[in-house]
């Protein structure tokens, strides 16, 4: 005799009949299970998630390694890419041997731009304004360039002024002359 155990059920079969899957309660888990999918698949596509991209949302954060007045100092980048300072509301960037700090918000209305490393670019969420990793415009409802901060390279890194904020617009020296070479 064998040690199997037997479903309680007096119902029950291999193919679930009488498991309750066939019955209100399991209906209405379906009905959420497939309402919770759709909330998710929305959820990741509005953070600008496609077939085929990675998502947009910044991984790396990045905390200045010194604060004097409204300058903060930051780690040199390791490797080509967009870091977020969120407290000071800096992306700090290294590309191709250029290092740039920018203001977190889009020119155009404020809202937080997103950095998308596969294509390598920054992208409004609101009404998807590109630009470039150094920050100039490439198309979409802004009318500029991101906002970029002075920096300047010390020993201790990377540092930007809060204070000097450059508009490619109405200062374009000043927003061509923030930038480091590496």
């Amino acid at each position: 005799m064998t040690d199997a155990v037997r479903d309680p059920r007096p119902d029950s079969s291999p193919d679930c009949a009488g498991c309750g899957a066939d019955d209100a309660f399991g209906a209405e888990r379906r009905a959420f299970l497939k309402h919770a999918a759709a909330a998710a698949g929305a959820a990741l596509v509005s953070l600008g998630a496609a077939p085929g991209r990675a998502l947009a949302a910044p991984l790396a954060f990045v905390a200045p390694v010194a604060r004097q007045g409204e300058t903060r100092t930051y780690p040199v980048p390791a490797a080509d890419g967009a870091t977020i300072d969120r407290e000071a509301e800096v992306i700090l960037v290294r590309w191709q041997g250029s290092a740039y700090a920018f203001n977190l918000a889009c020119p155009h209305q404020n809202t937080a731009l997103r950095w998308f490393a596969a294509d390598g670019r920054f992208v409004c969420p609101k009404h998807k304004s590109k630009y470039r990793p150094d920050g100039s415009f490439i198309e979409g409802r802004a009318t500029r360039g991101m906002d970029r901060f002075s920096v300047k390279r010390e020993p201790a890194g990377i540092v930007v002024d809060l204070d000097a904020l450059h508009k490619q617009d109405t200062d374009p020296g000043g927003w061509a002359a923030a930038v480091v070479k590496l």
